[in-house]
């Protein structure tokens, strides 16, 4: 039976995302779909991107770095922070290519009893009406919805379909009553996970490094050593 394998924030981590394919098994008729935050942060940036366009089982929602890095490729000024400068410049090789690929990468991915986004939704809000900062970032209710103190949004939301989102890394992944969060920090030196819709498993396979804060851990574990 084929499978439909949703996949956490990746971040450029495409060793890691190699592991957990290798740990899932892939097979020919499986389909994979990431909640977007695809590039930026982690090391091979490329490389994860070529293996999303040349492979037709992958597919992916638009995350908040994917987006920023899709607007300046288009051409729009706006401020880079040095991780995604240094996401550009990994895929100077073809730029044009990447560009494209990023600008078809929707908002939402709508399955019979799933919705995939990358942050997720304003509840009582139609889908059609969605705004995209919010299915790029939001996390809590309010007036600030990036904010991380507050009413997370997935307890307010009920339903009726399951959201599988990334966005808000955390150890394990995160489940509510109407909700899956899938980020569980790889590029922070946690792990990769995915999630098999059919079977209603997780599956994570643990980084390789820790690429993002990677000066701030070292300087942890010296002081806790000394």
């Amino acid at each position: 039976m084929s499978r439909t394998i949703i996949i956490g924030d990746i971040h450029g981590c495409f060793d890691e995302l190699c592991d957990l394919l290798k740990l899932i098994d892939l097979q020919t008729d499986d389909r994979i779909i990431a909640v977007g935050d695809l590039i930026t942060k982690g090391p091979k940036n490329a490389e994860v991107l070529d293996l999303f366009i040349d492979d037709k089982r992958f597919s992916s929602v638009v995350g908040n770095h994917d987006r920023t890095i899709r607007q300046c490729l288009r051409g729009e000024a706006i401020p880079l922070t040095r991780q995604q400068r240094d996401a550009i410049r990994q895929l100077d090789d073809d730029r044009e290519k990447y560009s494209q690929y990023l600008r078809s990468l929707p908002y939402i991915i709508e399955l019979p009893n799933h919705l995939i986004v990358h942050a997720g939704i304003r509840p009582g809000v139609p889908l059609d009406e969605q705004m995209a900062s919010d299915l790029t970032e939001i996390r809590t209710m309010g007036a600030d919805p990036t904010r991380r103190k507050g009413t997370a949004w997935y307890k307010i939301y009920r339903g009726p379909r399951t959201i599988l989102f990334g966005h808000w890394p955390k150890k394990k992944p995160k489940r509510s009553a109407f909700a899956i969060g899938l980020d569980t920090g790889c590029v922070y030196g946690g792990h990769l996970t995915g999630y098999i819709i059919e079977s209603d498993e997780f599956i994570s396979v643990p980084a390789r490094d820790i690429y993002d804060g990677r000066r701030k851990e070292k300087k942890r574990l010296k002081k806790q050593q000394s």
